[in-house]
């Protein structure tokens, strides 16, 4: 069975934008990535950690527990067995709250595949692969995040790039889902369902090859 750890922030949650509600299982990315690969015959299953509000390796200083580092290791544990692990976080990292720049969240990427690798698994379980993907370019936020958001979008610049480059230094696996989808037409950040659906259909052939075949 190839288990895969999906651990991610609103984006991978599914929020629907300008609500509080959440898109159904089948239809957030997550779900139809795995959809996708059982019908390709892979025995695979998702589990998604995904938390609204999550930082790659950042405190929240408003709302506790999104720190994306703390616990990591400890749900690499709980997990395992796990194939692989794929990490779509960073947006949160630029709310105005926070004075990061793309090169800050590139840092508590590395910080979190350090977390996996150093993760106490049981003898004999294998290091998960780990497939890092950039989260769309934030947009100029709308409606009720505005404020959250304000200013993300110019200092999240060059976001791909930084991850690109820390994914090629810790041997990771990479992929811009800003290439395959824009953040949300509705508030900017989030993503809309036929972009969850986009996402979910371009991570097929990058994850597949890491997965072992029927």
């Amino acid at each position: 069975m190839n288990h895969t750890l999906v651990y991610g922030d609103s984006l991978s949650w599914g929020i629907i934008p300008d609500t509080r509600r959440r898109l159904p299982w089948p239809a957030r990315w997550p779900g139809v990535l795995e959809t996708r690969l059982l019908q390709q015959g892979f025995q695979v299953r998702i589990t998604e950690d995904c938390l609204n509000g999550r930082r790659t390796a950042f405190e929240d200083p408003l709302k506790p527990g999104r720190n994306g580092l703390v616990g990591l290791e400890q749900r690499i544990e709980i997990n395992s067995p796990l194939r692989l692990v794929i990490f779509l976080l960073g947006t949160n990292d630029f709310q105005s709250t926070h004075g990061y720049n793309a090169w800050h969240s590139a840092q508590g990427i590395a910080a979190l595949v350090g977390a996996v690798r150093r993760a106490p698994i049981e003898p004999g379980m294998p290091v998960p692969e780990i497939l890092v993907v950039a989260p769309p370019p934030i947009q100029a936020p709308r409606g009720p995040i505005a404020a959250k958001f304000e200013g993300a979008a110019a200092k999240s610049v060059g976001l791909a790039a930084a991850y690109q480059e820390v994914a090629n230094e810790t041997r990771c696996h990479f992929f811009d889902a800003g290439r395959v989808t824009p953040s949300s037409r509705v508030d900017g950040v989030h993503l809309d369902a036929d972009q969850h659906e986009c996402l979910g259909a371009a991570l097929v052939p990058v994850v597949a090859p890491l997965l072992e075949r029927p």
